[in-house]
């Protein structure tokens, strides 16, 4: 499999991970010091994949989501490490009737550690985001 096919399979398995809720699978898809920005999309700076994954837990505890990413521009910039855009599109509804609809892109770099390719960098931009009240 081209490095290319491997990084476009490792976020096929972000998104399903995340919207299955496969918390111990999605883990496995970031490298132990990934750092996660959502500031521009009202968000934080979090470093550590095990923070991540406990701050998504808490996030989207109650939440059914869907994502999807679109369009992959992936650059191999060496041997082990690359770098991606992917346009992106979610969907949340909370228990209480709430739902977002957001639309933007994700900016990645990835790290080939063991043979294997790993989110390292992930900044989430939002260019809309469409907010709906029961």
């Amino acid at each position: 499999m081209s490095d290319i096919e491997a990084i476009r399979q490792l976020k096929a398995r972000y998104f399903r991970t995340m919207d299955t809720r496969d918390w111990a699978s999605m883990r496995r898809v970031f490298s132990d010091d990934v750092v996660v920005d959502t500031t521009d999309s009202g968000g934080t700076v979090i470093t550590g994949a095990d923070e991540f994954m406990s701050f998504l837990q808490q996030t989207l505890a109650g939440v059914i989501s869907v994502h999807h990413g679109h369009m992959p521009e992936i650059e191999l910039t060496s041997a082990t490490t690359a770098q991606g855009i992917w346009a992106m599109e979610d969907m949340l509804r909370w228990s209480d009737g709430r739902e977002l609809h957001g639309y933007g892109h994700y900016h990645e770099s990835y790290a080939k550690i063991d043979g294997a390719w790993y989110i390292s960098r992930l900044k989430l931009t939002r260019l809309r985001t469409d907010f709906r009240k029961p």
